[in-house]
């Protein structure tokens, strides 16, 4: 029997004035051998984005089968009301994790960011300049990439193609990029070239890299509107972040772009020297920040679907390509050796 009027009936959810939702998804199932550093990298993680983040972000963390010191050390955060909202659940995957962690909140910028990033002062300035300057972009990483430049980016490359914006520039910070290839355990994930330069495109003053990994990202909440899907079958990998993350983005219209230089550092699963350096180097960001102004586009499905096979079939053959990156400015020996 129900006696009364439930007082919370028809009152709308207060959510402050938070307009930016960082989700972070935790897969720390014990701390021996792979995982041994992993919460000690977590706290970095942590740290590091209470310290640069502006008082308008809202953080969630998915608690994603981590073992009993994990959890809770993720309580007294909450408790502590260093971070708003946690979600309990067993290993489901870092997707599903994350489709968790972005549902069930409105806010207009999810940062979806695993567990082993360092964050630096200006990633948020940086990340909202180039949303500000270029109003199709759809997602920012804080990590340019060299290696991403042919990864669901045909919409702009296709757009710009003729426009002297859109060229290779030099690589503003090439020890984070080696720093990225060392954390993942690959130091020749770039070659010279990659470390030499990137395709840019500049409008503003503010110059963005074509292309953005998906270790740490910045997205429109607007893309997965109408494109979130509800589950994917990989733990980890396999087409899983394409589908979720990168197809959402270009399917909508928008771009996928990175900052100029480097905002965040991918740790990895081993603790190392300079990261408590780095970490002890921030300093904390009081800046206050207004929600930025951020641009929509609409997409036409038959229009993306010729750009992404005219792409595909065309402009990444290498013949094509290799002409492309010459006429984009670089050199034929670079050329030759970019890829």
């Amino acid at each position: 029997m129900r006696i009364g009027l439930n007082p919370n009936k028809n009152r709308n959810v207060e959510i402050g004035d938070y307009f930016h939702h960082v989700v972070i998804p935790v897969y720390i199932p014990n701390q021996e051998g792979y995982f041994k550093d992993s919460l000690k990298l977590l706290g970095y993680c942590l740290e590091s984005l209470f310290k640069t983040s502006h008082a308008k972000t809202y953080f969630t963390i998915v608690n994603n089968g981590c073992c009993k010191e994990v959890e809770s050390y993720i309580a007294d955060l909450h408790t502590n009301q260093k971070i708003h909202e946690v979600i309990h659940t067993d290993n489901i995957g870092k997707l599903n994790a994350v489709l968790k962690g972005i549902t069930g909140q409105n806010f207009p910028l999810i940062t979806i960011t695993d567990a082993d990033v360092l964050f630096v002062n200006n990633w948020q300035k940086a990340t909202y300049d180039i949303f500000l300057s270029f109003p199709k972009a759809g997602v920012v990483c804080p990590s340019p990439s060299s290696r991403v430049v042919k990864q669901y980016t045909y919409n702009v490359i296709l757009n710009n193609f003729w426009s002297k914006k859109l060229k290779f520039t030099k690589v503003v910070n090439k020890k984070a990029m080696q720093s990225f290839a060392h954390s993942i355990n690959n130091p020749e994930f770039y070659n010279q070239y990659h470390l030499d330069n990137y395709l840019t495109i500049s409008e503003n003053n503010i110059k963005a890299v074509i292309g953005a990994g998906h270790f740490v990202a910045t997205y429109k909440s607007v893309i997965f509107n109408r494109s979130l899907q509800r589950f994917t079958e990989y733990s980890l990998g396999g087409e899983s972040e394409e589908v979720l993350l990168d197809q959402p983005v270009v399917n909508e219209g928008y771009w996928r772009l990175s900052t100029e230089d480097n905002f965040a550092y991918h740790m990895g699963n081993v603790e190392e020297p300079w990261m408590k350096e780095t970490l002890e180097a921030i300093m904390v960001d009081e800046t206050e920040f207004q929600q930025p102004k951020l641009g929509t586009v609409k997409a036409t499905k038959w229009v993306n679907y010729c750009k992404e096979n005219f792409f595909n079939r065309i402009i990444v053959k290498p013949l094509v390509w290799n002409w492309f990156i010459r006429y984009k400015g670089l050199s034929n020996e670079a050329s030759k050796n970019y890829l």
